[in-house]
């Protein structure tokens, strides 16, 4: 993997970087912190043909990916891309012990499979919803994660500066938000995202496909600024770090 853009070292692009040297460049400043990570293709899709974004993952994304879970105390995902994409809790490495605790975002209060899943030497699976999704949901979340496990966070739908909150009181103060397109577009327009790592994946595949964000236009009529702190390539792949000004 070779270095394009270095905030540490400006004038060395094109240098080659090793895995320790990757943990480092992508090290989150001290303090809370939210990091978004989505994949795009050329032609801006964020799946594949199948409409899943592991389908257009490349072997550099995969590097990264490791990379930002080994950095993040908690890994915040919608419940529909928990259940769409086939996550379950994060498993420890031989560099986190401590894995990131999942965390599923869902107004419903919904407890999707992948965060009911009781795999030992996983992280802890924590809820985020909100109080319309009623006693009833609640209830049954709570009987089945623990009542320490489900976060209410506001009134008709999930208040995200208060979710975030929460977690930074329980020390999850590094928060890595990998989607999908409709949270990340919730949590851009709330203002809490702090950065956003992209992949470009180097190919095309048409059709009708989501983008990375979904929903009403962010902050319209400019949308989000945001300037480039990082960016390496493998094998075609661009993958780099956007920080929201």
């Amino acid at each position: 993997m070779r270095v394009l853009i270095d905030p540490r070292r400006p004038a060395s692009p094109g240098s080659r970087l090793g895995a320790d040297a990757l943990r480092d460049l992508y090290r989150p400043p001290r303090g809370r912190w939210v990091r978004s990570n989505m994949v795009t293709t050329l032609d801006g899709s964020a799946v594949g043909a199948d409409g899943r974004s592991g389908s257009v993952n490349t072997p550099a994304d995969h590097k990264v990916f490791a990379v930002l879970r080994e950095h993040a105390d908690a890994v915040m995902v919608g419940a529909g891309t928990v259940r769409d994409e086939g996550y379950t809790r994060v498993r420890p490495t031989r560099r986190s012990p401590e894995p990131a605790a999942l965390v599923a975002v869902t107004r419903s209060g919904s407890v999707p499979e992948g965060l009911r899943t009781p795999t030992e030497g996983r992280g802890a699976g924590l809820l985020v919803t909100c109080a319309a999704a009623g006693d009833p949901a609640l209830g049954r979340a709570r009987s089945v994660l623990g009542e320490d496990a489900v976060l209410v966070c506001g009134e008709d739908t999930v208040d995200l500066p208060a979710a975030l909150d929460v977690l930074a009181e329980r020390g999850l103060r590094h928060v890595l938000l990998e989607g999908g397109p409709s949270l990340l577009g919730t949590a851009l327009a709330a203002g809490v995202v702090d950065e956003m790592a992209l992949t470009l994946a180097p190919t095309v595949v048409g059709g009708d496909f989501p983008r990375i964000v979904a929903g009403p236009p962010v902050h319209a009529p400019d949308g989000v600024a945001l300037r480039p702190h990082l960016l390496v390539e493998e094998s075609g792949t661009l993958l780099g770090l956007w920080r929201v000004r």
